[in-house]
């Protein structure tokens, strides 16, 4: 279980009833819907997908052998149609899609029917290069239209995607690529974070040449003269070329329901990136839906959802979720602090944003910078507030509401996984009673319990394991290429269910307060990073004998990495080597994944059988009791770095 105590949040009795002008014009408003769901699972979801657009109807909603789910069986779609098509038929083609800003301050706007001129257009430049049914394409650009426009494309023709986030280095892109044995690659000749370029197509080309399977790469013009690249002649082709005389017709294949919409690559405890299988009926149902009640989406509203795309949440409540209601939704290319601590707010008070869904590690960066930059800008278009990536304490809660929704805007506190593809556990802004710092419960059709180690549930207050025991639409459908580790890693541990790898209590209320993870994946700033990955970077290092990883406490992003180093005869521990050690990590991975302390030790806590106590180096790193050590091989070893690390935090 995790090390985090439930007692302060048992101590949480604020309450904050919907407002009554917000419930009595919500979009879902009535009690009932949650006995109407559990009731009949399946006709509360086939309602929800009467809602979009059917080449040919499903013959049967769901079929669940675990840990093997089907639904919408039979049925004939495709998720670009209901995204861009079917709003253009509808009327919307002048009705804002997408509203972009870049860091530099750069702005465009993409109407319903510019999107569907540019999907179809780059549809054709993708069937130009060779890309067929089922061929795989992988996207390594910034937050730029292009990123959901090349989505849409894909899926408009039925080419899985696959989505590596921006910053993530070349040796990382490698690696996902030659998971996905993708034929083309989609990227920009940079992005601008903080005023710097960041060097894609550099990257892009160090990945490519080793991996094999990539026969094209297309390069989307964004920094320009800021930084020339490299072109090599028959691989590479510039964006803007391709799209100048491809034509702007090209009509939506009709996919089943259960063909591969994309794979997103997430960290897990041992080994490399899983990467995580989304289909394609299933999935847009679920974040149709989701996105429709949990933000209460009205025609007229603006959204934006903060993620980048290269992470599940803007796949699911930037491109899929939003765009499947016709809704108005907003990118953003920079950070939230550049060129000042407002731009965020500026961002709200420029487009009139109704609804702003943001992670809690953002907040608490806003509450260390004060209230002083939101009061500088008119946030008063605000209705609705959202929270997603980690658990979120009250008080951040609370600053939240107060200084960003001027105690008038309810708060979503969201739960859900890259694995569960659509939230699951979360307030209905019209129906639920909030407590700040709880997720409250679980969707309508969703079924979560929590379980102990003995697979039993637990009682009101009582931390376990959270479970989900019904199959949900948008869940993934295994791991890409490796269906024993599916199993292994979400339906051993208590057969029959799936195992999220959370741990959680429930209120005297029935209120999910979620706990953080209970597994060796670290949620840094609602970034998952795998133990594994961190600890193989280090030791890839020419100094490093072993390291050890854990996730510890930090103020602002949930959990920061330290690591234990243990460095090869004749290397020397020091602020040069940490520095190196932290750099090599970055080249590895990414500088997501960048440790925040380095601590260097002759040995590493271990059992006999030569196992890492990582459990002993939380407890070391958060200043507890040491927990049990009767198992280590030697325990004098624990005692000196508990020592060592005391003196070295001062």
């Amino acid at each position: 279980m995790p090390d985090r105590t439930i007692e302060a949040l048992l101590l949480e009795e604020r309450a904050f009833a919907p407002p009554p002008a917000f419930r009595q014009s919500a979009i879902a408003r009535d009690e009932r819907v949650y006995d109407q769901a559990t009731k009949d699972l399946q006709g509360f979801w086939a309602r929800a997908a009467e809602d979009l657009h059917w080449f040919a109807k499903w013959r049967t909603v769901l079929e669940w052998t675990p840990p093997n789910a089907q639904w919408f069986v039979g049925g004939k779609t495709n998720i670009t149609y209901n995204c861009v098509d079917r709003h253009v038929k509808a009327g919307r083609r002048t009705k804002a899609a997408i509203i972009w800003e870049g860091e530099p301050g750069d702005e465009r706007v993409l109407t319903y029917g510019d999107l569907l001129r540019e999907v179809s257009k780059f549809a054709n430049v993708l069937k130009r290069l060779g890309v067929k049914r089922g061929d795989r394409v992988t996207i390594y650009l910034p937050m730029i239209p292009e990123l959901p426009i090349a989505m849409l494309a894909c899926a408009r023709i039925g080419a899985p995607h696959t989505v590596v986030f921006g910053g993530f280095s070349a040796e990382a892109l490698r690696d996902r690529i030659n998971d996905a044995q993708a034929k083309v690659l989609i990227t920009a000749d940079g992005g601008w974070r903080r005023g710097n370029i960041v060097p894609l197509k550099r990257n892009a080309d160090d990945a490519v040449a080793g991996t094999p399977t990539i026969e094209h790469v297309v390069v989307v013009r964004r920094v320009g003269d800021a930084a020339p690249i490299h072109i090599q002649e028959g691989r590479d082709h510039w964006w803007h070329r391709l799209m100048a005389d491809a034509s702007a017709v090209c009509e939506a294949e009709q996919l089943d329901s259960e063909d591969l919409l994309y794979i997103l690559y997430t960290s897990g405890t041992t080994g490399k990136p899983k990467g995580i299988v989304h289909t394609t009926g299933g999935y847009m149902v679920g974040t149709y839906l989701t996105t429709k009640w949990i933000f209460d989406l009205k025609d007229d509203d603006v959204f934006w959802c903060t993620a980048d795309i290269g992470w599940v949440t803007g796949h699911s409540y930037i491109v899929y979720g939003p765009l499947a209601n016709g809704t108005t939704t907003v990118m953003y290319e920079g950070t939230p602090d550049y060129p000042d601590k407002d731009r965020f707010w500026a961002i709200v008070e420029k487009y009139r944003v109704n609804i702003i869904y943001t992670a809690p590690t953002a907040i608490r960066t806003f509450m260390k910078w004060g209230p002083d930059y939101p009061a500088r800008r008119d946030l008063s278009s605000l209705r609705l507030l959202g929270t997603v990536g980690e658990p979120i304490n009250p008080e951040a809660w609370i600053w939240y509401h107060k200084h960003i929704g001027g105690g008038r805007c309810p708060v979503v506190d969201t739960w859900w996984q890259t694995e569960t593809g659509m939230i699951l556990i979360t307030p209905l802004p019209g129906i639920t009673t909030l407590k700040p710092g709880s997720a409250t419960r679980p969707f309508p059709g969703v079924a979560a319990e929590i379980l102990n180690e003995q697979g039993k549930p637990v009682g009101p207050s009582e931390g376990g394991y959270l479970v989900l025991t019904k199959p949900w639409p948008a869940m993934l459908r295994g791991i890409y290429r490796d269906p024993d580790r599916y199993v292994k890693q979400y339906w051993s541990r208590f057969p029959g269910v799936y195992f999220t790898g959370d741990g959680a209590k429930q209120d005297k209320d029935g209120y999910f307060w979620l706990l953080g993870r209970v597994d060796d994946v670290i949620n840094v700033a609602g970034h998952r990073i795998g133990t594994y990955e961190v600890e193989s970077a280090l030791v890839d290092n020419p100094a490093v004998a072993e390291a050890a990883v854990i996730g510890v406490t930090h103020e602002i992003k949930g959990q920061a990495i330290a690591a234990f180093v243990t460095l090869k005869e004749g290397f020397a521990a020091g602020s040069e080597m940490v520095e190196t050690l932290k750099q090599h990590v970055v080249k590895k991975i990414g500088a997501l994944a960048r440790p925040e302390q380095i601590l260097f030790t002759g040995e590493l806590p271990k059992t006999r059988s030569g196992k890492i106590m990582r459990r002993l180096l939380r407890d070391i790193a958060e200043g507890r009791v040491l927990g049990d050590t009767t198992t280590l091989a030697d325990q004098t070893v624990v005692q000196a770095l508990k020592q060592r690390y005391e003196e070295e935090a001062g």
